[in-house]
């Protein structure tokens, strides 16, 4: 049985209880408008607003911030056509929006995503999906339940150029590949992020509703990032991120599963620490995390004390095979082959955007019921991967992977795959 299949029979027996597939939405014709609510107006949020705003027969009905001066601002972006909502409850209770784009930080993903199908409403969500394996597993019942349309923010998916190379390996044209490689460098001053005191929130925040399920804490410019400081920082606290492997490692390894037929690791080690940034993160600047696929090894590695790749790439993806290897990131990919394997170069690069075409195919989704491209199962299994990786760094262990129990088989871990949600934001499907 393939880890697919005892995957869908852990969503079977865990939603045992729910005895029928309920739909509470009408079926959408291709001219019907559909209403959507934005949840999160920093920087992917204000992104993802303006790539819906560009798709036909959408209406941008509400948005929704904790921080005043991002709502301002993403109210001014609608030309004032859309509310602006403090409180993401009152956009989950409102009858007339169809669907929710999650653009907020990492650690509300899956409390919003559950509340939305539950109250009928399609949605698009940011990447990572969610903080633990956990709630991974409660946003794919939940969208089986009420069956919703869940698009996952991982928009390679939707890059022609993403599909074809994809399309390369699963051919076989590049030989039996044993070794996949994924990375993000650069290389950034030591003092990194800085060491900023805490302080009292600054005006128009609700500090308190920021922080949601995670545990309160004094507020501080890092933890909570942009707009209050220059980047969206809280990747780099455990309370509200993952670091770079679930920031960035979950582009990389999502492509990997897609070019394998969505196949999970069996195994899991890592290593990494601050060893060169001076800030109060509390992340690696250092990680590597290897995973034992069947019949291939995968690693993503993460640094930021040199950009220095060998080859002028400072990010993206090496599928190693018997014939050839290729390169892939957002610019395109090339193939470079074995000498005498007979294997003709190919290149192509990007062509379009890869944001529109996610939007479009999630729209389209939302009208006729389909899965779409980043369906939230799709994107939960490359989640979890990687959320796995941070398992095996914070545990000390390596891990071993029991799809059809979804959990890893060293129970002294396992107080990594879930988390205390402070009341009252428990999530219940």
């Amino acid at each position: 049985m393939s880890n697919l299949d005892t995957r869908r029979d852990l969503i079977r027996s865990a939603g045992a209880a729910f005895t029928t597939s309920i739909f509470t939405g009408s079926v959408k014709g291709a001219n019907d408008r559909v209403t959507i609510a934005h949840i999160g107006m920093g920087v992917m949020g204000m992104g993802n607003l303006r790539y819906a705003m560009n798709q036909p027969n959408l209406v941008v009905k509400a948005v929704c911030d904790v921080y005043g001066p991002n709502l301002e601002r993403a109210v001014a972006a609608t030309k004032n056509q859309a509310k602006g909502v403090k409180d993401f409850r009152a956009i989950i209770a409102d009858k007339s929006i169809d669907a929710v784009c999650i653009s907020t930080p990492d650690h509300w993903h899956a409390y919003m995503t559950v509340e939305a199908c539950k109250a009928g409403k399609d949605v698009y969500v940011e990447k990572p999906v969610c903080k633990t394996v956990e709630e991974g597993v409660k946003m794919v019942q939940a969208a089986r339940k009420y069956g919703r349309v869940v698009q996952a923010g991982t928009m390679q998916r939707s890059g022609p150029h993403f599909q074809k190379a994809c399309e390369i390996v699963r051919s076989g044209k590049l030989g039996k590949i044993t070794f996949v490689r994924t990375w993000n460098y650069s290389n950034l001053d030591p003092a990194g992020i800085g060491n900023p005191p805490d302080e009292t929130p600054p005006a128009g925040l609700d500090w308190a509703l920021w922080q949601g399920p995670a545990p309160l804490r004094p507020f501080n410019r890092n933890r909570c990032g942009r707009p209050v400081a220059p980047l969206a920082l809280f990747h780099w606290f455990w309370d509200y991120g993952g670091g770079m492997v679930t920031n960035w490692g979950v582009h990389w390894i999502d492509i990997v599963q897609m070019a394998f037929d969505e196949t999970m690791p069996k195994s899991i080690s890592a290593h990494g620490s601050k060893f060169f940034l001076q800030d109060n993160r509390e992340t690696p600047d250092t990680t590597q995390v290897t995973y034992e696929y069947p019949g291939f090894l995968a690693t993503y590695e993460h640094r930021n004390g040199t950009a220095e790749s060998l080859f002028g790439r400072k990010q993206g993806i090496l599928f190693c095979g018997t014939k050839g290897t290729m390169f892939l990131d957002r610019p395109g990919y090339e193939v470079f082959p074995e000498k005498d394997s007979g294997l003709p170069e190919m290149k192509e690069r990007a062509a379009g955007s890869m944001n529109a075409n996610h939007w479009a195919n999630f729209l389209e989704c939302v009208r006729t019921r389909e899965k779409p491209a980043s369906d939230i199962e799709k994107c939960q299994r490359a989640t979890t991967t990687c959320l796995l990786g941070n398992v095996a760094l914070r545990s000390g262990l390596r891990i071993d992977w029991d799809p059809r129990n979804w959990t890893i088989r060293q129970p002294e871990a396992r107080q990594f795959l879930s988390r205390q949600e402070r009341a009252p934001w428990r999530i219940v499907v």
